[in-house]
């Protein structure tokens, strides 16, 4: 059972986050790289509201299974464009602060994305952070799905 309802009890709060997420979604960020980052950094922090969200909205946009079950070990897996690879990196790093994200994985992102969507990416990986920092803490249930 959750803790609170950020949407019920903070409304103005929700829709401020809500509404960056939409920004975000509008950029020129590849949809396919978008969720694959949300999936990565919400196994990193361990929010199941997320994973299983982003894992749904992954599957219904037509990604894999099969890439789906390698996200965890992306490292090792064949199946990720190097595009994709230089975003999961970028998605560890930056998520894994204070070490932060080394000249090595943010020249790889510079050289997969063009400035506009590297920066959708930057934005991206912060945005899912947030959304894990509220529903893991509140213990925000995933959907009831059939």
């Amino acid at each position: 059972m959750a803790r609170i309802s950020v949407p019920e009890v903070a409304p103005e709060l929700y829709r401020a986050l809500a509404h960056t997420e939409q920004v975000i979604r509008k950029g020129p960020l590849d949809p396919t790289v978008r969720e694959l980052v949300k999936i990565r950094v919400s196994q990193t922090n361990g929010c199941l509201f997320c994973i299983d969200t982003h894992i749904h909205e992954a599957l219904e946009r037509g990604e894999t299974p099969d890439r789906i079950y390698q996200i965890s070990a992306w490292q090792e897996s064949s199946l990720f464009t190097e595009a994709e690879r230089a975003a999961l990196a970028y998605a560890d790093a930056a998520t894994k602060l204070p070490s932060g994200v080394s000249d090595e994985v943010w020249n790889a992102v510079a050289a997969a994305y063009k400035p506009e969507e590297a920066a959708h990416l930057v934005g991206q990986v912060a945005m899912i952070n947030a959304w894990n920092r509220i529903a893991a803490p509140s213990h925000t249930p995933p959907a009831e799905r059939d």
